[in-house]
């Protein structure tokens, strides 16, 4: 049951950099699809997605990065990924166009490099000895 916890961390932690991925991936393909051929708007900038994501994200984020905080006792990742957060927040509050996509991609980003740092630091030497990894 030991080895379980750390290993459902690390694959949250995963998680939560490939849904970053694919929400900037969303960002980017929204603004081309939209500016170069005009269709799609109606679905790809529904508010639903973005409130959707946020909801994912923090979910994520808070069981993992909170989880790995716990257990390394470093913030780094966790302030990090809380700040990614906000800027996914923020860019709930601006109007859909270049303002929001750059919010959210500069929120995904960080969240990732939260998820990434956990990662890490969940890995390194003193963690292990302390945290059973």
């Amino acid at each position: 049951m030991t080895s379980l916890i750390p290993s459902i961390r690390r694959r949250l932690d995963r998680v939560g950099i490939v849904l970053s991925g694919l929400c900037a991936a969303h960002c980017l393909a929204t603004i081309v699809i939209i500016s170069s051929l005009g269709i799609g708007g109606n679905i790809l900038l529904d508010p639903f997605w973005h409130r959707a994501g946020l909801v994912v994200a923090l979910i994520v984020a808070a069981v993992a990065i909170g989880w790995g905080a716990l257990q390394h006792r470093r913030p780094v990742p966790f302030v990090v990924a809380m700040s990614g957060l906000s800027f996914m927040g923020g860019a709930l509050a601006v109007p859909h166009g270049m303002h929001e996509a750059v919010l959210t991609i500069i929120g995904v980003a960080l969240v990732s490099l939260g998820h990434v740092l956990n990662i890490r630091h969940t890995h390194s030497s003193a963690c292990t000895e302390r945290c059973g990894d």
